[in-house]
């Protein structure tokens, strides 16, 4: 069941990038507002229509599995599907819309369809579509501009904290200085004790958008932690894609319990 999880969220795993009219900064500034940095970040938030993309995954937990290639092919606020291989053989599919998460794996011939439990219970956070999408633009999982944030800047980053403590989570943001993307999110699910933190690395800019050629992400329980990392070979933006998907014939359905 581990391996079955796992390969839901490896194959997830993507890039991040923004928006027209980027905002920088030339030189590292300090002396931001918590109002400004949220707002910069949002002026960088994504602003192509598809991405195509080739990566490399990694992951080890309580079940390691070997690095695989992949295949990334999203639309903005429609559909995000990947394409796994390994020695160049097809070994599954991931196909997400904003109401199913579907995927098929060939080495165990099982098969997944249903909403986002199975994701949200991996990841000890309630997940939806545009919570996977940001996750994968390098946004933030929460809305920043609802809330209200205490700012300090150490080790090269914007760390933003809520000024009121979540009654489930302990939050801290890390924010690059340079183009205000995130660098680290990290939440801790207080009562359960499930930590999540997400770190993008070696950010590019590409066709004006700030893209992270590296994702690296850490999923901890009480029992289990669990890494992907996540390294993008290639990517190009609004490309015409298709999205082809079909569960074989005769695969066992992984039950949620």
């Amino acid at each position: 069941m581990l391996k079955n999880i796992a390969f839901i969220v490896i194959v997830m795993l993507s890039f991040s990038a923004c928006k027209s009219k980027k905002v920088t900064n030339t030189s590292e500034n300090t002396t931001l507002s918590s109002k400004r940095v949220i707002k910069n970040h949002y002026i960088n938030s994504f602003d192509k229509k598809t991405i195509n993309a080739k990566l490399k995954i990694k992951y080890k937990g309580k079940s390691n599995l070997p690095s695989v290639t992949g295949s990334l092919r999203l639309q903005k606020d429609q559909t995000i599907w990947i394409s796994l291989t390994k020695l160049g053989f097809s070994v599954g599919k991931v196909l997400i819309t904003p109401n199913r998460v579907s995927f098929y794996e060939k080495i165990n011939r099982t098969y997944f369809d249903g909403d986002f439990t199975l994701l949200s219970n991996f990841l000890g956070t309630e997940l939806d579509f545009q919570k996977v999408q940001d996750l994968l633009l390098g946004q933030s999982l929460l809305d920043l501009k609802k809330e209200s944030f205490d700012i300090s800047f150490s080790e090269k980053n914007y760390q933003l904290k809520p000024k009121v403590s979540h009654p489930l989570f302990d939050i801290l943001f890390l924010i690059n200085p340079i183009n205000f993307k995130i660098n680290s999110q990290q939440l801790n699910q207080k009562d359960e004790n499930n930590t999540l933190v997400i770190n993008y690395a070696n950010y590019e800019t590409i066709e004006n958008e700030f893209f992270p050629r590296e994702i690296y992400i850490i999923a901890s329980d009480k029992k289990n932690t669990s890494t992907i990392d996540v390294d993008y070979k290639s990517v190009e933006f609004n490309k015409s894609l298709s999205f082809p998907f079909e569960i074989p014939k005769n695969y066992e359905k992984i039950e949620l319990k």
